[in-house]
C-alpha cells in the first residue's frame, strides 16, 4: 500500500482517481489548490504525487519547480488536459516523472503509478547518500546541484535526472530505451532522438569524454 497525494481542483476527477486507487489498496489524500498541494507534497507523508497543471493559487508548473528546488525527490505524475509537446516538455523539464493527458483511462494511470512506485522503491534501496561522485562530477541529490572538478554547473531538471541515472550506473552500457524509461517514462516515438539530444547537452556541461557512445548498444558514463 502506498500513500498517494492527488492535487486536482476538479472534484469529479479527483474523486474518480481516489476511489480507483483506494480500490487497489492505496491510501489517498486529495487537495484542490497549488499551495496546499505543495505543502502536502513537502510534508514527507506521501510516496507519490498525482498533480494537475491548471490549479488555483499556484499552477502545477510552479508547484513542481518549488518542490524540486527544495530538494524533494518524490515521484510526480502530471495529470492535465494540456497535451501539446511544449507542455509535455515543460512538465518534464520542471521535474515531473511522468505525464498522463486528460481524458485518460484509469488502467493507464494505474500502470504509471505502479511503475513510478516500483522505481522509487528500487532507488531507495540503492543507498542513503545525499551525493553521487564519479569521474570528477558531483551531484548533490538533496539540493539538486551539480559540479565538475569543483566548479558548479547549471543542469535542467531533466539533465540532472539523466546524469543521476548515468552516475548510478557508471561503467555500464545503458540503451536508449532504458534511458527513456527511467528518465522520461513516456512512450516516445521509437524514432525520437530526445536521448541523443540530452546526452549532447550533458557532454557540453560535464565534458566531451564523460559519456561514451557504444555503437549499436547505447551510452556509458565513465570508463
Amino acid at each position: 500500500m502506498a500513500r498517494i497525494l492527488i492535487v486536482e481542483d476538479e472534484a469529479r476527477i479527483a474523486s474518480f482517481v481516489a476511489k480507483g486507487l483506494g480500490a487497489e489498496g492505496h491510501r489517498t489524500t486529495v487537495v484542490g489548490d497549488g499551495p496546499s498541494g505543495l505543502d502536502e507534497a513537502l510534508s514527507g507523508d506521501h510516496d507519490l504525487v498525482i498533480l494537475d497543471i491548471g490549479l488555483p493559487g499556484l499552477d502545477g508548473f510552479e508547484v513542481l519547480d518549488q518542490l524540486r528546488s527544495q530538494g524533494s525527490r518524490i515521484p510526480v505524475i502530471v495529470l492535465t488536459a494540456r497535451d501539446s509537446v511544449t507542455d509535455t516538455v515543460s512538465a518534464l523539464d520542471n521535474g515531473a516523472d511522468d505525464y498522463v493527458p486528460k481524458p485518460f483511462r484509469f488502467a493507464e494511470l494505474l500502470a504509471r503509478v505502479r511503475l513510478r512506485l516500483r522505481q522509487a522503491s528500487r532507488g531507495d534501496g540503492e543507498g542513503a547518500s545525499d551525493a553521487l561522485e564519479a569521474g570528477g562530477v558531483r551531484l548533490d541529490l538533496r539540493t539538486r546541484r551539480a559540479s565538475v572538478a569543483g566548479r558548479e554547473i547549471d543542469l535542467s531538471a531533466r539533465e540532472f535526472t539523466l546524469a543521476e541515472i548515468f552516475m548510478r550506473n557508471a561503467g555500464q552500457v545503458l540503451s536508449r530505451e532504458q534511458l527513456l524509461d527511467h528518465a522520461w517514462g513516456l512512450d516516445f516515438d521509437p524514432g525520437s532522438n530526445v536521448v541523443d539530444v540530452y546526452v549532447g547537452y550533458l557532454r557540453k556541461k560535464l565534458g566531451a569524454d564523460a559519456i561514451t557512445t557504444v555503437r549499436g548498444m547505447g551510452y556509458r558514463f565513465g570508463v
